[in-house]
């Protein structure tokens, strides 16, 4: 476990924004991040802030739940176009993206689920405009105009759409209204940074209008691949949506919304990790990464790790190895891209009908979601893994369904706030992948096997990595019976055979998935006295998930390898058996599969819920406590890998069990205070959350890992610890909850005199695996990849997180127009970013400020305004990884986060 610092810049960065607040706001924060008060003279009485957060429209200082509310204001000074830049005004939020855009992970209180497998879904569900997004990632592109983003943390469901267990986004994007009008932005940044945005509203009559809204964004990228002579992770996108409001009289409503994006993009490029990063990033002799390595020691890209050897020997340039972490030059192989493409599109219609005693809401969508991404997947200029551009590159396409019925009104004298729904969602998912081993493996994968005999035997430049030299300094040991005896031919040809995989692997595997879901809810409010109010809410959940996968491979030196050294396994050599048949085959990629073809079903039913207590002492006051059970459902491991341990794998023995993972479940509990008056905006939250088959996936340098990670309530005696696969096991009966997170949350804000609005926000978030871990509810033992999670933080889960903004926006002159000065800040403290917690992975505390000055309401249409994101262009990163095949070495690869951007943007209104 880490011990928290942070750094006296940090500290005093983000005390900027605490000006003119109480000493007790820096505490942390839970709730609405105060950024929806608006700038409005507090002598006009204090704002209301309206959410739907309980499927009702209510006061935001009402609502006893956790809950963030942030503005359009707020949404456009801080610079959100997607939701990424939501981490800006929301303490408890992370999001990030890792090697594919489709690949993006949102984390609340430090719950969240790694992205790079389709097959499972986000703990914490995006909505737009009441519409799922079917997985965190689909929402990372142009949101074009927003009315709102509200963000719910713990676990949802009562009140309709999908479960989550960790919590909710849910973004509201502006609506058609009944009056003429239009806007133009036109922005110009670093790095060639060109965006354009515009829209016209217009009433079609006296009951319907109409807005079209449009957003095309082009930048150069941030890594220049100095190889190709390319950039990468450059933005070229587009986004239309276009609506209808249909409001035949007072009591129906009618929302039809259409919208078309696309991206034509390079991502997601790494660099090696350096000690400037992690410190840890260094040689420790024998520890294998279990353990600290000495301060001092070599950095890992130094030529005293043999692996590095290779790889020069191969050809990869010495740049890549000894420039900086944040260093933006990329050395990867000649002819590959990053190229991909990605589509999402769908139409929706939100009918809300006043029926008299009760309000009926309607949401009916239908999307369409591809991404495929072609990648140098090892992220080396040696040729070791990639996937080839094309729409079986990583491809994930998603065609959803989605039905929600909520009916709501009150009875009994006001005295029963009730709702009932029903929700249905029909999802299609195929994925398909063409992941290949390069034209320089079979050079480079032999070495991995030379180096654990003898260092100094390794030759990248002969077959099998051993010359011949080499091979009789092997055939002479032990007195001339040979250093393996009478099987050192046999390894030497086990070798050789290793070296003809080149440009081998995967022609175009298929994993289809069909998911239906079907729940009914409940979510009532009963107004037990004026100022007492007991809320209670139920969910039953069925779902069906029916899976199917056919496999397509080219590499027919895996089955010739198993072949000629598998008898190997049954000997003492079976740990150098074991290593030739498992680089020849690794994450089962085989032409042993080729045709193959299987299928299961997964079904699922559960009962959810929450329950309220909230009281009002004041009008101004209100205190509350809750506890909620949430529930995210399983599925199917969609990676070939994961049907077994390649040494011993059998086609004819396959189950598609193998790929299934559990349902993640959590119990929530809950206290909270809201204060509300004509100037400040208070809460604070304590929250504690156990979560039981918590679904992890991480890279162990091969393939990815799925797991159901439990706690266990009898001591293993360090047994997960170990590097054994077989120990530290636990009886089914004594399985506890494997992730706790527990802590407060603090939000503020201000508005002292006209114009001027402040806020802060601090979250204290200790989110932690249980000291005794297992890989399944029924106590298989954890994975030894996973061996340093015990006890410790989970990834991407940093303890203290505080965010603040200060906004002013003076009148200049009596014409109307106004000044605009804003800025925010967003200090995180350590944490790890990798999901195994390998130390080398560790990022340090950081602050990172954005700010934007300029005048606006220029003739009551116009604005100009200057804007910098990252201001003191702080490094950091967002994943640190296990570089593919070259991690058993402790090699890390890292997806940097952005740099400073900055610009100008002008708009205008009519």
């Amino acid at each position: 476990m880490r011990t928290t610092t942070l750094s006296l810049r940090a500290l005093a960065l983000l005390g900027a924004g605490f000006t003119m607040l109480p000493q007790a706001a820096l505490a942390q924060s839970t709730a609405d991040e105060g950024d929806m008060v608006d700038n409005a003279d507090v002598d006009d009485g204090a704002p209301v802030i309206v959410v739907t957060a309980q499927g009702r429209a209510q006061n935001l200082a009402d609502v006893p739940v956790a809950i963030s509310a942030v503005s359009s204001e707020t949404l456009e000074n801080s610079g959100t176009s997607d939701i990424r830049e939501l981490n800006q005004v929301a303490p408890s939020l992370l999001v990030s993206s890792t090697g594919n855009e489709a690949n993006g992970s949102a984390r609340i209180r430090g719950i969240g689920t790694v992205g790079d497998n389709p097959g499972l879904e986000s703990s914490v569900a995006v909505f737009v405009d009441g519409v799922y997004r079917s997985r965190s990632g689909n929402a990372l592109s142009e949101l074009g105009p927003l009315d709102r983003i509200e963000i719910l943390r713990g676990p949802q469901g009562t009140l309709g759409g999908r479960n989550s267990t960790a919590g909710m986004i849910s973004i509201y994007t502006a609506e058609p209204e009944f009056n003429f009008g239009g806007y133009a932005d036109f922005t110009y940044g670093n790095y060639d940074a060109i965006r354009v945005e515009g829209g016209v509203n217009a009433p079609l009559g006296e009951t319907v209008a109409a807005r079209i809204d449009g957003v095309w964004f082009q930048r150069d990228g941030f890594y220049n691949d100095v190889i190709n002579d390319t950039d990468v992770n450059n933005r070229d996108r587009y986004l239309v949506r276009a609506q209808a409001l249909f409001e035949p009289n007072e009591d129906i409503s009618f929302r039809l919304v259409g919208d078309y994006s696309k991206k034509d993009e390079a991502c997601c490029a790494a660099t090696f990790v350096q000690p400037d990063f992690a410190p840890y990033a260094r040689i420790s002799p024998g520890l294998n990464g279990f353990n600290r390595p000495e301060p001092g020691s070599p950095a890992l890209t130094s030529t005293d790790n043999p692996i590095i050897g290779v790889l020069l020997a191969l050809g990869q340039d010495p740049r890549a190895l000894t420039q900086s972490t944040f260093d933006r030059d990329i050395y990867v192989t000649p002819g590959r891209s990053y190229d991909g493409e990605t589509e999402d599109y769908g139409i929706s219609g939100e009918l809300n009908w006043n029926l008299g005693g009760a309000n009926l809401t309607s949401i009916t969508a239908y999307r369409e979601y591809s991404n495929n991404q072609a990648s140098d997947t090892d992220y080396t200029q040696i040729d070791i893994l990639y996937r080839a551009p094309g729409p079986d590159a990583g491809a994930r396409e998603f065609g959803t369904f989605t039905q929600e019925f909520r009916l709501n009104g009150e009875a009994f004298d006001d005295r029963l706030d009730w709702l009932v729904g029903a929700y249905y969602a029909n999802e299609d998912l195929q994925v398909r992948d063409n992941l290949r081993f390069g034209s320089d493996y079979g050079a480079f994968a032999p070495c991995r096997v030379i180096q654990a005999v003898d260092v100094r035997l390794i030759d990248p430049s002969a077959t099998g990595c051993i010359n011949d030299t080499g091979r009789a300094i092997l055939l002479a040991a032990n007195g001339g019976a040979g250093a393996f005896g009478p099987a050192t031919p046999l390894i030497f040809a086990g070798l050789d055979t290793l070296a003809q995989v080149n440009d081998v692997g995967g022609t175009g595997d298929v994993y289809n998935q069909t998911s239906e879901n079907f729940a009914v809810f409940t979510h009532n409010i009963i107004h037990l006295t004026d100022r007492l109010d007991l809320t209670l809410g139920l969910r039953y959940t069925s779902e069906t998930k029916d899976f199917d996968a056919t496999f397509s491979n080219d590499n027919e030196v895996c089955a010739q390898q198993r072949a000629l050294t598998g008898g190997l396994l049954a000997t003492p050599l079976a740990p150098l058996g074991g290593a030739l048949i498992a680089l020849s085959c690794q994450g089962n990629s085989t032409a042993e599969l080729d045709g193959v073809s299987l299928a299961d079903t997964r079904d699922e039913d559960k009962f959810t819920g929450t329950a309220i207590l909230s009281w009002k002492p004041v009008d101004d006051v209100m205190v509350y406590g809750s506890y909620s059970r949430g529930y995210k459902a399983g599925g199917f491991n969609l990676d070939r890998s994961a049907l077994g341990n390649p040494v011993t794998f059998n086609v004819a023995n396959i189950d598609p069990v193998t790929l299934q993972f559990d349902e993640e479940t959590v119990d929530a509990y809950e206290v909270g205070i809201k204060y509300s008056d004509r100037q400040w905006s208070l809460g604070l939250t304590a929250f504690r959350q156990e979560f039981s088959n918590f679904q992890l996936n991480t890279f162990n340098g091969s393939v990815f890992l799925v797991q159901n990670i439990n706690g266990c309530g009898s001591d293993l005696d360090g047994d997960d610890r170990d590097t054994s696969p077989t120990t530290g096991s636990c009886d089914a009966d004594d399985i506890t909850p494997g992730v706790v997170s527990q802590g407060f949350e603090f939000e503020a804000s201000l508005s002292p005199v006209r114009n001027v609005n402040m806020t802060v926000g601090i979250t204290h978030a200790d989110t932690r695996y249980a000291d005794n871990l297992v890989g399944s509810e029924e106590g298989a033992p954890l994975d030894p990849a996973l061996r340093l999670l015990p006890g410790d933080n989970l990834s991407n889960a940093p303890q203290w997180v505080g965010t603040s903004s200060f906004t002013w926006t003076p009148d200049i002159g009596g014409s109307g127009m106004k000044g605009l000065f804003f800025v925010n800040a967003r200090m995180t403290g350590d944490y790890n970013t990798g999901s195994d917690l390998l130390y080398g992975k560790e990022q340090d505390s950081y602050v990172v400020v954005n700010g934007r000055i300029g005048l606006t309401n220029i003739a009551d249409r116009f604005a100009i305004e200057g804007w910098v994101q990252n201001a003191f262009d702080q490094d950091y990163t967002q994943v640190a990884f296990n570089t593919p095949f070259i991690a058993s070495q402790q090699t890390y690869s890292a997806f940097l986060a952005e740099p400073r951007t900055y610009g100008v943007t002008v708009r205008a209104e009519f």
